[in-house]
């Protein structure tokens, strides 16, 4: 959910469209009876043709997104002349539940824009139509950034625009400490430190648990090779040993006196880190252009970005917004149609060059606004080795446990083994909802 603006929905929100995500589950939302499964996209329909796109589209999208995407629907029309798309903004806060009410309602648009993570709960409720078959190439997309997408194996619509966390870091004071950015857990542990030891009151600023904290975490056990469900998706595995070790990991950096213990929110952060009261944080593509407008072109040279450090890999986190077409649509060719245009290369040069959303097709990478801009190009390598939490309908609810216990352990209310077992007993109890 990355740039000039903080992609979140409020957990009540969250609390609330879940209730009525489950009305829709239990209902069966009065759609067909089709599954949601299936072998890679059957079940999509009739493929699209290559034929002008007609009528009226109604497309949803979150944010700034939904206040600039207006500007690029003309250049679809511009070739598709009998077309018309209708962009309705819809504020982030808010997005989660005016999609649970409209597919409980029977009021859907055409496309919605998603967050990542919201794919599997909503697909759950048969409101989207699988991607047709041939639509798009699905290798052409980050791997990471595609899964969002899929549930049970069938794509439901396409990755629009990709977010990682990479680390940010202070290079006047890693030069000064004579460190280079990390590649291990061992040398995060000792750069964090040499950041103190060169003048930053803490090493790095990480969430001590709260809302979304488990997107700091969940790496470190994906970097062992965990996961959060066995290989067929039926049984969580937090209980493990990649878990605790993560846990007690990213507990040490607190319990040694390294990451600020308070939770900086947006604002607190940059100014924290340009005064160098902060030495490093995690973040996504957007603090670049945040950090250069509020630091001043001078603050250029005092900062750098690295992909994440890791043990057995690096992997880190992945999000970003998704576009789906609901299955109601009165004009279901027009809206594939759209889409597909949205996930061309070409296209998403132009996205960038509008909204700075980073593109989910590989190869606009290729181009040398990403490969030659020194912030950017690392974006690229990090979305290489990224990954997503899987696309199920409770998701929302076993993530909030996760903040929750992370919270206990950082505060040192709970151990690491203590946290990972009422995890894994709370989170079985929900159930993936699959």
């Amino acid at each position: 959910m990355i740039r000039t603006r903080t992609r979140r929905t409020s957990r009540l929100a969250a609390a609330g469209a879940v209730t009525i995500v489950g009305a829709l589950l239990l209902a069966g939302c009065g759609r067909s009876d089709a599954p949601v499964g299936g072998d890679g996209g059957e079940g999509g329909g009739d493929a699209i043709d290559d034929s002008p796109a007609t009528g009226t589209v109604e497309v949803w999208a979150m944010g700034n997104e939904g206040e600039v995407l207006d500007e690029l629907a003309a250049q679809f029309e511009e070739e598709n002349p009998d077309v018309d798309i209708e962009v309705t903004a819809v504020p982030w806060e808010s997005a989660h539940d005016r999609i649970a009410t409209a597919i409980a309602g029977g009021e859907t648009p055409d496309v919605t824009m998603l967050g990542t993570t919201w794919v599997g709960e909503f697909a759950a409720t048969g409101a989207f139509e699988p991607t047709p078959e041939g639509l798009v190439d699905e290798s052409s997309f980050f791997e990471g950034s595609w899964d969002t997408a899929v549930v049970d194996e069938v794509a439901y619509g396409v990755p629009w625009y990709v977010d990682t966390r990479v680390l940010y870091y202070r290079t006047d004071l890693a030069e000064k400490a004579g460190v280079e950015p990390p590649t291990t857990w061992d040398e995060y542990t000792e750069f964090t430190q040499a950041l103190r030891t060169a003048g930053a009151e803490w090493g790095v600023s990480l969430p001590p648990g709260g809302f979304d904290s488990w997107q700091y975490v969940a790496p470190l056990a994906w970097q062992q090779g965990g996961d959060i469900l066995n290989e067929d998706g039926t049984e969580f595995t937090f209980d493990t040993p990649e878990w605790e070790e993560a846990f007690s990991f990213y507990a040490s950096f607190f319990e040694d006196g390294i990451a600020e213990p308070r939770r900086l929110e947006g604002g607190e952060i940059e100014q924290a880190f340009i005064e160098g009261e902060v030495g490093a944080f995690y973040s996504g593509p957007y603090h670049v252009s945040l950090l250069l407008d509020q630091g001043g072109e001078e603050f250029a040279d005092k900062f750098g970005v690295a992909m994440v450090p890791g043990e057995d890999s690096r992997t880190s986190f992945t999000g970003g917004g998704n576009l789906a077409v609901f299955e109601d649509t009165e004009n279901r060719d027009a809206s594939w149609k759209f889409v597909r245009w949205l996930s061309q290369p070409e296209t998403q040069l132009e996205w960038y060059d509008i909204s700075t959303d980073l593109p989910s097709v590989q190869a606009a990478w290729d181009d040398s606004t990403f490969a030659e801009d020194p912030y950017l190009s690392v974006f690229g390598e990090q979305l290489a080795d990224s990954k997503a939490p899987p696309a199920i309908p409770t998701w929302a609810q076993v993530s909030a446990v996760i903040d929750q216990e992370l919270e206990k352990v950082t505060r040192g209310q709970a151990t690491p083994a203590d946290a990972v077992q009422t995890i894994q007993k709370q989170a079985s109890s929900i159930g993936t909802g699959q």
